[in-house]
């Protein structure tokens, strides 16, 4: 399998860390926040509440 799963396609911060990781079978983002010792992951959704999808992802 050539291609990752999942990508990270944007990352800010140094002490507190943001990432936004995409997944690469159906375009859904992710959100990830990493700060001390904790972490935490969450799909970033819209104003409806349906799972937000990347703009620039091709299938």
């Amino acid at each position: 399998m050539d291609s990752k799963r999942f990508e990270i396609i944007y990352t800010q911060g140094k002490l507190e860390v943001f990432k936004v990781i995409r997944d690469n079978e159906t375009g859904v983002l992710y959100m990830m926040n990493m700060a001390g010792a904790g972490s935490g992951l969450t799909v970033m959704v819209d104003q409806e509440g349906k799972p937000l999808l990347d703009e620039n992802y091709k299938k």
